[in-house]
């Protein structure tokens, strides 16, 4: 086991392109550390010089106790799990799974023995004579995942490794991804764009923009207290509402809505008083707005139109218009507004009865609302 210490790594390209700027980071031996952002953040570059597949401009790696900058990957002890399987399509299950051990010329009954443990923990012993296309595609990760158990590393490196399945695999796979770590405590790289596979799957997740890592914690203190606009909206799905906003005495102005703000909001975030008549980024999660009609003991509301009604079954998406000037997060993923017309997102109880067309009223949880500096888009607090 081992831990994984990234120290002031920057990785430029020949071209010039920086990938990654002064990444610091550590990563606990035993720990789940998921690496999550939109396209082109520099979370796969990351993992990639983990794994020595990319070259170090300069800082330096640390694995376990050893600097691996110009150690070549095969003497690196890690394994790799990739988006694709690579499985080779002549060979059995179980030759797939032993290949690596053969290589290093293991002996046949401790390859067997490998082999076997690595199938029991995978549910795979039954398949062990098939080849991969006689596999569905989660037995086919199950295969990848076994070939690098069965090494039994000091870290697993997974990039993407759930991409290729269709959602309702994706669920149950990273739910068994997750058990196995924690039964292996093998320390656990794993990279994913999807926030909510992040949050599912991480003991910690680290969330990068731009080659820049912009926090790292917990899922539910990324959830909670984000410490800048894009972790706001980056972490959260639908993703959280942010509008320009000015606070005025104890309310803050959203567009035309006065929203009143308990004193109990400022004794949790001091610094908001020094905002006094002053421009702030205000952010609000779509579970954070309810019908009114549902929420009696609201202390603020809203009003607007439906504009699109999405109905979940557990929930309902509400979407309207709340006449405000929104803020872009800086997400270059991110989906585009339905229309000019929409620009809030709530998740409302099913049992509203709100319809498209029709006026809502809306019940902010005026708690939770968040607030973030216009300059420097970092989060409000002390």
């Amino acid at each position: 086991m081992a831990e994984i210490s990234f120290e002031e790594i920057n990785k430029v390209y020949p071209n010039g392109f920086q990938a990654i700027h002064q990444l610091s980071l550590e990563i606990a031996d035993k720990e789940f550390l998921v690496l999550v952002g939109p396209s082109g953040c520099g979370k796969s570059t990351a993992l990639r010089m983990i794994a020595g597949l990319e070259d170090i401009t300069s800082g330096t790696l640390r694995i376990g106790d050893r600097v691996v900058n110009d150690v070549e990957p095969k003497k690196r002890d890690i394994a790799m799990v990739f988006q694709n399987y690579a499985l080779y399509p002549h060979m059995t299950v179980e030759q797939n799974i032993g290949f690596s051990l053969r290589l290093a010329k293991v002996p046949k009954a401790e390859i067997k023995e490998r082999v076997a443990e690595a199938a029991r923990i995978l549910e795979l012993t039954e398949q062990l004579d098939k080849r991969p296309n006689q596999l569905s595609g989660g037995q086919r990760q199950r295969v990848a995942m076994g070939r690098a158990i069965v090494r039994e590393p000091s870290a697993f490196l997974m990039d993407e490794p759930l991409s290729n399945l269709d959602a309702k695999l994706r669920v149950q796979m990273r739910a068994e991804i997750a058990r196995l770590q924690h039964e292996l405590e093998v320390t656990t790289v794993y990279v994913t764009h999807d926030q909510v596979e992040a949050m599912t799957m991480g003991d910690r997740v680290a969330v990068l923009k731009d080659g820049y890592l912009q926090q790292v914690d917990t899922p539910q203190n990324l959830y909670d207290r984000p410490e800048n606009v894009f972790v706001a909206a980056f972490i959260g799905s639908p993703s959280m509402n942010l509008f320009e906003g000015r606070i005025d005495g104890s309310t803050v102005w959203v567009g035309d809505h006065q929203i009143g703000l308990p004193d109990a909001v400022f004794d949790s975030r001091p610094g908001l008083r020094a905002y006094e008549g002053e421009a702030v980024i205000v952010g609000v999660r779509p579970e954070d707005l309810e019908d009114a009609a549902l929420a009696p003991d609201a202390v603020a509301t809203v009003s607007s139109t439906v504009e699109l009604v999405e109905a979940l079954g557990s929930e309902i998406i509400v979407h309207f218009n709340l006449n405000a000037t929104t803020v872009d997060a800086g997400d270059p993923d991110a989906v585009e507004e339905i229309s000019a017309d929409v620009n809030t997102v709530g998740r409302f109880d099913p049992r509203s009865r709100a319809a498209v067309g029709e006026p809502v009223t809306v019940a902010v949880e005026v708690a939770h609302l968040h607030f973030f500096d216009p300059e420097s888009r970092l989060s409000i607090w002390n």
